[in-house]
This record gives structure tokens, sequence and C-alpha cells, in this order.
């Protein structure tokens, strides 16, 4: 769904020391981005809609940013990232 190019503009990144690290940003994104859709992750191909992207690229600039597990703040849900996918949320 997310080229690593693509994902690295995004984050501003231009160094490739991180191009696995990112990767693996883009692999848990794209597995949380179809659990939300309710769609298996093989269905996330690179014809997705670019709310879906955009959805998708959020959460691995929220990765990328948050890396550690302990916060000073609580979390809370990213409207947008919500927002962005509910039209194309497949209700079983």
């Amino acid at each position: 769904m997310l080229t690593l190019a693509e994902t690295k503009l995004h984050l501003r990144v231009d160094h490739d020391d991180e191009d696995a690290l990112i990767l693996a940003m883009i692999d848990t994104a794209a597995s949380a981005v179809a659990n939300d859709l309710n769609m298996e992750v093989i269905d996330l191909d690179t014809d997705a809609p670019a709310p879906v992207k955009s959805a998708a690229l959020l959460l691995v600039g929220d990765l990328y940013a948050n890396r550690e597990a302990q916060t000073e703040r609580p979390l809370t849900s990213n409207q947008t990232y919500a927002r962005l996918l509910a039209p194309y949320r497949v209700y079983a």
C-alpha cells in the first residue's frame, strides 16, 4: 500500500539509516488499517484510495515520532485517521 519512498517523503527523512525501521512501521500501519477496515492486508494493494493511504501515512508518522512505549501524556485516538477510514470500513 505504501512505498518506502513516499513514506520517507512524508516523514521528511532523507537518509537510508532507518529504512528497515520505516519498512517495519509501514507493515504495522498496513496491518492496523486492514484491521480497522475489517479487511485482509493483502486486499490493501497499491491502488488503495488516497484517504486510506493518507490514514496509513498518519499512523506511520505517529509511530515514527513516538517510538517509546512510555509517554509523559496519555495518547488519544486520532480523529483524522478514523474519519479518513470510515467510508471504507467493511461491516460484516
